[in-house]
């Protein structure tokens, strides 16, 4: 019998949001997302452990401080996961840059070409990789000159405003991760209301960049992520990727219910004409821009800190292996 997920299949490429092995495979995904959050959560699971002791040994045998062999031993764990993906899935994984790099456009850069350099060692092509990078005016500079100079394709993190998008798909990014349920909770807090799937308004921006790519003529892909239910899942059938966690794919699967077709390019077409704009090579309208959303500055920051600090714990748990 036909489910939910089945029919979703046919109008978007599902991604699966996680750093779970068993929990990818069971969905059948095209491409699968990692962040510090999915990997730290996963990494204190005992089956994860030979993935630490790989990065370990890796860092124990290149040369530098102690410092150096940290940051090695991380990026590598974080390598080894998306290895461990890229057999279950037939597409690319995204592997993310260091949350403290996200107002630092040479270091991202940096950071970027080494994690693509760990996984040519690993014998994985760059074209099965995309670098995820938070969606600051750093952010975004550091992910064009690698898509330009490098062929580094990159996937654009903590995206909540329609400048950070439009700045994207004038810098050629190959995909973006604007992020629906982060949305709806700034809303639901700042106004005490529940919203409908149709009316959230996590969906409604998606829905406005997608419809202005496709107006316009980016490449870009647009990739909704962060989902608090399938409502908004479903309201979104049709966009180019969706990533969704493993529960709510679970929900998706359970469902007999087949989803229809909301976004597609002949719809945009018909839809209200968003008129065009620029960001890409003017950082004080970028900021200006993003500074007149309050959602989008409080989230994209928040992003920033949590993932951040997810990173550090992670480096703290890996510090205990190197030690021991």
């Amino acid at each position: 019998m036909t489910t939910a997920l089945d029919s979703l299949k046919q109008y978007t490429a599902v991604v699966s949001d996680s750093g779970d092995f068993e929990s990818i495979d069971a969905y059948k995904p095209q491409d699968a997302t990692t962040n510090p959050s999915l990997i730290l959560a996963a990494i204190k699971e005992e089956k994860y452990a030979r993935l630490l002791d790989v990065a370990a040994k890796y860092a124990q045998s290149q040369s530098g401080d102690k410092s150096n062999q940290l940051e090695n031993a991380v990026d590598r764990l974080l390598v080894e996961f998306g290895v461990e993906i890229l057999k279950i899935i037939p597409g690319r994984v995204s592997t993310e840059v260091d949350a403290r790099l996200s107002f630092n456009k040479e270091a991202t850069k940096a950071k970027a070409k080494k994690l693509i350099a760990l996984y040519k060692e690993q014998g994985i092509d760059k074209q099965r990789v995309l670098i995820k990078i938070a969606s600051t005016w750093e952010g975004i500079q550091a992910a064009r000159e690698l898509e330009r100079d490098d062929g580094i394709h990159c996937n654009l993190t903590l995206l909540f405003g329609f400048g950070q998008a439009v700045a994207c798909a004038e810098g050629g990014i190959t995909l973006i991760s604007p992020f629906v349920g982060r949305i709806l909770d700034y809303y639901k807090k700042a106004t005490g209301k529940e919203y409908t799937a149709k009316e959230d308004p996590g969906v409604v921006s998606v829905q406005r960049i997608y419809n202005y790519y496709k107006q316009h003529g980016y490449n870009t892909i647009v990739m909704g992520a962060s989902f608090r239910n399938v409502g908004e899942i479903k309201e979104l059938a049709g966009c180019d990727f969706l990533t969704i966690a493993p529960k709510l794919l679970e929900e998706l699967k359970n469902d007999k219910e087949p989803v229809k077709q909301v976004l597609s390019v002949e719809n945009a077409k018909k839809a209200e004409a968003i008129p065009k704009v620029s960001f890409i090579d003017d950082q004080p309208a970028f900021l200006f821009e993003l500074a007149k959303d309050a959602m989008a500055v409080s989230k994209l920051n928040e992003g920033i800190a949590k993932f951040a600090e997810d990173g550090e714990t992670l480096e703290g748990i890996v510090a205990k292996k190197l030690g021991a």
